[in-house]
């Protein structure tokens, strides 16, 4: 009975419609297990699209292989740090920020690896009269139709751009100290904002207005992350807590599980989330319950420092939107790739990616073919450690999938 009653007590309410949702959830992973047992994998896509609707959560179980470390592609240009990057929607083009002054944005193509566009900087204060920004970029966000890019910096600005031309559109000012985590939710371009100042902002970026601002943080937001819901999910450092803000209600749920200081954060899909903090552990969320699902602790192992035996900062995380691949970074040497199992209630490690310096930022490609890195010689909050054998520099990662096989149907059906 306490047993049950401690859990109720980690339960949020739920309503109608997400109750339903886990259940349905629940009912198809006894019918994974079940399809194991019998040597057969479902057809998820399909078993998914007729209980969820579309767009459909999707357990992938990609199997991916160990790249040929002469098929990941560099690209160089930044003199310093890379701090932050996106992906176009379209996988072909990645925009790219850094603490380099003189080349705050680049706009790289995919397929060629050219740099289309850069976007100087200038010094502080003169933001008005120069294209770009005047002090370190900590976070960009693309829409998801492609069409405006938005990024934020030390100096507290926002920029919005045209993604297509690079053209500086708007400025938004507002915040009270470093902007840190940017999200556009899918399909609008109503934009969050977080920041060291502790709150949370909304704009409206069509309209180059301001909407609201959410309080709750004690301690600098260190990143952010939205989908198509009105919420978003932010990172609140040594406050030792993960947030999820229902944008409509003006209210939040808190999740504790790290120790240290919670850097980075995604939602996988709309009912889960991971992130990294500098205790070295990484925590897989379900967003109905306040503890974590799954905790790997020391997720990129040990180093010495001062001597002692310290844990890698996990400084970077990216999720496979509505998959069950994981990916994390550090400056241990490698970039690591996890699977989300037994229903999202473990962390298993698949491999390792060796990339030297420190990963401040890793996005899958929206297909899942490829993964990107920025790498720096510095993490892209500070200057604790710099690695001089490391380049600033972005690197393409292949991802070589196998096919799931899908269980025989009937031609026609649905």
């Amino acid at each position: 009975r306490r047993r049950e009653a401690a859990a109720a007590e980690e339960e949020v309410e739920e309503t109608p419609q997400e109750k339903k949702l886990r259940l349905a959830k629940q009912y198809l992973e006894e019918l994974r297990q079940l399809g194991e047992k019998q040597g057969t994998v479902l057809g998820y896509s399909r078993a998914w699209g007729r209980v969820l609707g579309s767009p459909a959560h999707i357990l992938l179980f990609l199997q991916v292989r160990p790249p040929d470390p002469a098929s990941i592609r560099v690209l160089r240009g930044h003199q310093l740090p890379v701090t932050c990057l996106v992906i176009s929607p379209d996988d072909k083009f990645i925009f790219s920020a850094s603490k380099d002054g003189s080349l705050i944005k680049c706009k790289w193509e995919v397929d060629s690896g050219k740099r289309l566009c850069v976007v100087p900087g200038g010094k502080k204060g003169t933001e008005e009269r120069h294209m770009g920004h005047a002090s370190h970029v900590l976070c960009m966000a693309i829409s998801s139709d492609g069409k405006y890019l938005a990024t934020g910096d030390r100096n507290k600005l926002i920029m919005i751009w045209d993604a297509a031309t690079c053209k500086r559109l708007h400025i938004f000012t507002g915040h009270r100290d470093a902007v840190s985590g940017l999200s556009f939710r899918k399909g609008t371009h109503q934009l969050y904002s977080a920041s060291h100042d502790r709150c949370v902002k909304v704009w409206d970026v069509a309209e180059n207005a301001y909407v609201e601002t959410l309080f709750g943080h004690q301690d600098v937001i260190t990143g952010l992350d939205s989908l198509s819901r009105e919420c978003c999910v932010t990172a609140g450092g040594r406050d030792g807590t993960v947030r999820l803000w229902k944008i409509p209600e003006e209210s939040q749920l808190v999740f504790s599980g790290h120790q240290g200081s919670i850097d980075c954060i995604q939602l996988i899909n709309e009912e889960h989330m991971v992130s990294g903090a500098d205790d070295g552990s990484l925590a897989l969320w379900g967003l109905t319950k306040k503890k974590p699902l799954a905790l790997a602790r020391q997720a990129h192992g040990e180093q010495e420092a001062q001597g002692l035996q310290q844990p890698y900062w996990i400084s970077a995380v990216a999720a496979l939107r509505s998959s069950d691949l994981l990916a994390t970074g550090s400056h241990s040497g490698s970039v690591k790739l996890w699977k989300c199992g037994e229903g999202f209630r473990k962390l298993e490690h698949l491999l390792d990616i060796p990339l030297v310096g420190f990963v401040n930022s890793l996005k899958f490609s929206a297909a899942g073919d490829f993964l990107v890195a920025g790498i720096g010689q510095e993490h892209r909050l500070g200057r604790w450690w710099r690695m001089k054998e490391a380049k600033n520099s972005i690197c393409i990662i292949p991802l070589k999938q196998k096919t799931t096989v899908s269980s025989p149907e009937s031609p026609g059906s649905s």
